[in-house]
């Protein structure tokens, strides 16, 4: 079976046919998708999901491009992530291509979630982008580590993907790595230690090919995998089965709830 770790199922373009979603879910064997938070008040949400649909986990996080909203304490945040669908605090992190002055605000919000998810004992998911030096200072002073987590559809360099790694983070693959121009994701997927790999769609963004144009869904997750195997010389089951097994392991709450 797949997980798709990454997505955004509570977005319009996706709640309003949950049940077509979870049916070509179903189809593709993949038995779980992570509905990630991006801000406070639309977790609500994100929750009814993760309560109604037994394939549906759910984070609780801030979105570093989110600037509209509530600014989370880390005491919010370690409460709201008890509920017991949630195995995750994020998305968070910091980007720099929105926010091009590089606002404190939005380091000390990424430094709230991390010693939130160290007091929760809950794995980051992790966003950065055009700020990657940045993103790995501040994991390393807040002591990220002892949280663990993912960095979420990387696109950054190998250099930056082995801080990540040092640092005990996992490295998630999404659409992205289809595509043909994107040869340093490509040459990502292809170095990235086997046991440190995860998959995502972080739908309804960036649609693998074949569906390239189309609104992404977790179903398509299974492109994804289809392509890091054969980047890598595996087999899709190989991949299927490392990629699915390094999830549990890096979130051993989700065991328990997922159907398999």
């Amino acid at each position: 079976m797949l997980i798709d770790s990454h997505c955004h199922l509570d977005f319009p373009d996706l709640s309003e046919r949950i049940a077509s979603i979870l049916d070509l879910m179903k189809d593709n064997e993949v038995a779980c998708a992570v509905c990630i938070g991006v801000t406070l008040e639309d977790l609500g949400r994100v929750l009814a999901l993760a309560e109604s649909w037994p394939a549906i986990l759910a984070s609780v996080g801030v979105h570093p491009e989110a600037t509209a909203g509530r600014e989370p304490s880390v005491g919010e945040l370690v409460e709201l992530a008890a509920h017991p669908r949630v195995i995750a605090i994020g998305e968070t992190g910091l980007d720099y291509y929105w926010h091009k002055d590089a606002p404190e605000w939005q380091r000390e919000r990424f430094r709230t979630h991390i010693r939130a998810a160290r007091e929760a004992q809950k794995p980051l998911v992790i966003h950065t982008r055009e700020a990657a030096a940045d993103t790995l200072r501040l994991m390393q002073e807040e002591g990220a580590a002892a949280a663990g987590g993912v960095m979420h559809c990387f696109t950054e360099s190998w250099p930056v993907a082995e801080q990540a790694l040092a640092q005990g983070f996992y490295i998630s693959m999404s659409g992205i790595v289809t595509f043909k121009k994107a040869a340093i994701v490509r040459d990502v997927a292809q170095r990235v230690p086997l046991d440190r790999l995860l998959l995502e769609t972080d739908s309804p963004y960036l649609s693998p090919v074949p569906h390239r144009g189309k609104t992404n869904q977790p179903g398509y997750v299974k492109h994804v995998a289809e392509e890091v195997a054969r980047l890598r010389g595996l087999t899709y089951q190989e991949v299927v089965e490392a990629t699915t097994e390094n999830f549990f392991r890096l979130f051993p709450e989700a065991r328990s709830k997922v159907a398999r």
